[in-house]
């Protein structure tokens, strides 16, 4: 493992692309409505807002659900021929937009292209009867892309053009406060490229990096640096195969995906037990280490505030870095394709990324390859 201190300290001093923090994420998928009733019921998110037939749109349908402050947009086609379609077929349910909230959409904008970024829409302005907002958009690695929002002049639900999503369907939240990183997979060897690209074009720095001796098992091995805007509020891991025996998690993504994308989101929680405990009851599978990983967890992570025995039942991971600790879990993944998934991750002080659980988890991942025969 690898940082560069100085440089991240120069780097934090001044905040060249300020980010409020994320204001969105929009995934393709193929029945919106479905997907919505899917976070809702397995995931406890709330219903926001909608955009579709019933609101003027002819090519496509959107839901919106929240949870604290995580907004997922579930969008899909209404007929074909169309790009979200076209997406869609090439990469399954997939990420498609993470929007950022920034204080000026059209400055942010043009200093990305100024910097190099390949411009995905133009700002344009989108108004009704609750305001108005700003957004534009840039493209990154695969067919992601990156929006920046301006939202200080509206109030409405969501945004123009969507309305108040009103169901009678309201399960509880299951405690999911906010996103606290994004991991995107590219192919081998393009990992530096778009760390280079998110330093130059977004002001991002380097936290930390993982190589093939951090990340690795008997089989397969991969890759990683984690990017960090300058508030710290929006952190994106990169991932890049390494050289295996069998094919790696990531080469499996990138197969089943049709090349780049968001490998899973992770979101925050205040309490991880009862959350884990939640989702579990709704039906959401996660992936599970053998049980002996436990019989030394006090020794290896030092003292903690929760029970060993629920973590064991539960299957979360701990790990420590000179911060504090961490407590973390991995879903499956959650639609056909062995592609998105989410953690959770419950920080008590501590900053890293759970480096001390690599090993078990990437032997889990591989587990469940097996299973599908891919590994």
């Amino acid at each position: 493992m690898t940082t560069s201190a100085p440089a991240n300290q120069a780097a934090m001093t001044k905040d060249t692309f300020p980010i409020n923090g994320t204001d969105y994420v929009e995934l393709y998928v193929g029945n919106a409505r479905q997907a919505a009733i899917f976070y809702q019921s397995a995931m406890g998110f709330q219903p926001l807002a909608y955009a579709g037939l019933s609101t003027g749109l002819r090519d496509r349908e959107s839901y919106v659900v929240v949870q604290d402050k995580i907004r997922l947009v579930l969008t899909s086609p209404l007929k074909p021929g169309t790009e979200i379609g076209r997406l869609h077929d090439k990469h399954g349910d997939t990420v498609r937009a993470v929007a950022l909230w920034v204080d000026d959409a059209a400055a942010a904008f043009r200093t990305a292209v100024e910097r190099g970024a390949e411009p995905f829409f133009e700002p344009k302005r989108e108004e009704d009867d609750h305001g108005h907002t700003m957004r534009a958009a840039i493209k990154t690695y695969g067919d992601t892309i990156h929006v920046f929002v301006e939202r200080k002049d509206y109030e409405g639900p969501f945004l123009p053009g969507f309305v108040a999503w009103e169901p009678e369907y309201r399960p509880e939240s299951v405690g999911l406060k906010y996103i606290d990183h994004m991991v995107g997979n590219v192919e081998e060897g393009k990992m530096n490229f778009w760390v280079n690209w998110y330093q130059e074009v977004m002001g991002f720095h380097q936290l930390v990096s993982f190589d093939d001796k951090d990340i690795s098992t008997k089989y397969t091995a991969l890759m990683s640096k984690v990017m960090s805007n300058g508030n710290g509020r929006i952190k994106f891991p990169i991932n890049e195969p390494a050289p295996g025996l069998k094919k790696s998690q990531i080469d499996e993504y990138l197969e089943f995906h049709d090349g780049p994308g968001i490998q899973h989101i992770a979101v925050a929680t205040d309490n991880i037990i009862e959350t884990v405990t939640a989702l579990r009851s709704r039906g959401i599978e996660f992936l599970r280490v053998p049980t002996t990983y436990y019989d030394e967890l006090l020794d290896r992570v030092g003292e903690i505030d929760e029970e060993v025995a629920p973590l064991r039942e539960l299957g979360i991971l701990v790990d420590r870095d000179d911060e504090g600790y961490l407590l973390q879990i991995f879903t499956k993944p959650v639609q056909v394709r062995p592609t998105v998934f989410f953690e959770i991750i419950q920080r008590k002080g501590a900053t890293s990324f759970g480096k001390g659980n690599f090993k078990a988890l990437f032997e889990a991942i591989e587990r469940e390859q097996e299973l599908r025969g891919t590994l």
